[in-house]
């Protein structure tokens, strides 16, 4: 049984490169597969092994202070969807590509839980009886595969283009409360930050994306499955693979 993992932290990181080249050897040493994204703002990570061996690379990263905190989703699958291993320097961990939406100039945006937000997309409101829209910031591909019941979708192909996307939306938005999410919880992150700080102070984001979602409550309100960006092609409520072949 293969272990397939997704984590992003978002931290200062004053030597990406040697971080990334610390990572790279650990994770070659343990025979793992898949990306690894290391920048000045924090690392992303999406890697799959054995169990034994991806516990004991996650047990190593979280040796280093800076990423203690860093949050874990699990899945599995009979094959190795991923290759190989590649770990890349870049500008951004996603790239958005605006200042006012770095979280290291700024504090998290709020966030929801998955419980909370099963709650209020059954009764239909927040808790303060606002109507919820569910914004998503994923591209048309990753769309096709599924998204929640009744959420604004934007026709983009890259993360850049949600600003322009978004912009004929907005004044519609105005009496909601809109929670953006995406796979995991970095883009949403990114995104409801920079919508905020742009005036949208009614926006939360998903805490721990799709996957998360899945993970603590299951696919209530979710219509189809999550696209993931490697071999299994994308995910259903259960966390299962759509295809388990090896990449």
């Amino acid at each position: 049984m293969i272990v397939n993992t997704a984590a992003y932290h978002f931290v200062d990181i004053a030597d990406p490169a040697a971080l990334a080249d610390a990572v790279r050897e650990r994770a070659e040493a343990l025979a793992l597969k898949g990306s690894v994204l290391v920048a000045g703002e924090g690392i992303n990570l999406f890697l799959a092994g054995s169990a034994a061996d991806v516990d004991a690379f996650y047990a190593w990263l979280r040796q280093d202070a800076r990423l203690q905190a860093l949050q874990i989703k699990y899945s599995q699958s009979q094959s190795m969807p991923f290759a190989r291993l590649k770990v890349k320097l870049k500008p951004e961990i996603i790239s958005f590509r605006r200042d006012d939406a770095s979280p290291l100039a700024a504090a998290r945006a709020p966030a929801v839980s998955p419980a909370v937000l099963r709650q209020w997309l059954r009764q239909g409101h927040d808790d303060q009886g606002r109507r919820v829209v569910m914004l998503d910031t994923r591209n048309q591909q990753e769309i096709v595969h599924g998204t929640f019941a009744d959420a604004l979708t934007l026709p983009i192909t890259r993360f850049t283009e949600l600003p322009e996307a978004l912009a004929p939306h907005r004044e519609a938005l105005a009496d909601a409360t809109v929670v953006s999410f995406c796979t995991g919880g970095i883009r949403c992150e990114k995104a409801a930050l920079w919508m905020r700080a742009d005036g949208m102070d009614n926006v939360l984001q998903l805490d721990g994306g799709i996957l998360g979602y899945f993970e603590a409550v299951g696919g209530e309100g979710y219509e189809g499955r999550c696209f993931v960006f490697d071999a299994r092609v994308a995910l259903d409520a259960q966390l299962q693979p759509l295809q388990d072949v090896a990449a």
